[in-house]
């Protein structure tokens, strides 16, 4: 949920929470409105796993558990942060239960590499994930990413694009969770738009 507001977040949430597994709280809304929208989506969805995208760098193992402390279920660190940030994040995900995703939005020099790395340092599983500014680049394509999962063969996930017509590919290529982002809130009828993605999933 890339929106910036927390009622805007929780009329989405409503929206869509029958076709959706994880609700994420994107970065901005985070930046925007704090913890308390963390608690507050858990609160208005507790049958729902609550996805804070925090994109720690640094102090990981304080942000993590502030945002599991609000509610979260899972939460972000940077892949490209130094390696004790993200085996902060990890232990303060294993003190409350929790789930810790690297985040490999960064660019480095060998994004494999650096995948099979951080796996090793305890975190649930990867997100291969492209910005909305690589996505706006010309010749963008989300086949990358899954590439990139592919080659790693590592628990995984894909954030970047995901529509109708690629869901298909990304469940193909073994990712575990497919972030569906400007594809559901951009919609015209954002329930329909999540409905139609997690048919298509199936």
């Amino acid at each position: 949920m890339d929106v910036v507001k927390l009622d805007q977040a929780l009329t989405l949430a409503r929206q869509v929470a029958d076709s959706v597994d994880i609700l994420e709280l994107g970065t901005p809304l985070i930046k925007s409105e704090g913890l308390r929208a963390i608690t507050a989506i858990k609160a208005a969805h507790p049958d729902k796993l609550v996805f804070a995208d925090l994109k720690t760098a640094d102090a990981g193992e304080l942000e993590a558990g502030l945002a599991f402390e609000a509610g979260a279920d899972l939460v972000t660190v940077m892949g490209a942060a130094d390696d004790d940030t993200v085996r902060g994040a990890v232990a303060a995900g294993r003190k409350y239960g929790k789930d810790v995703v690297a985040d490999m939005i960064t660019v480095v020099d060998d994004r494999v590499s650096r995948i099979l790395e951080v796996s090793k340092f305890g975190v649930s599983f990867v997100e291969i994930h492209a910005g909305l500014d690589e996505q706006a680049r010309p010749g963008y394509t989300i086949q990358a990413l899954l590439d990139d999962g592919q080659k790693a063969g590592v628990p995984f996930s894909i954030a970047g694009g995901i529509t109708v017509e690629t869901i298909g590919s990304v469940r193909a290529a073994g990712a575990r969770v497919a972030v569906a982002g400007g594809a559901i809130y951009n919609a015209k009828d954002p329930a329909a738009a999540a409905k139609a993605l997690k048919s298509r999933a199936s």
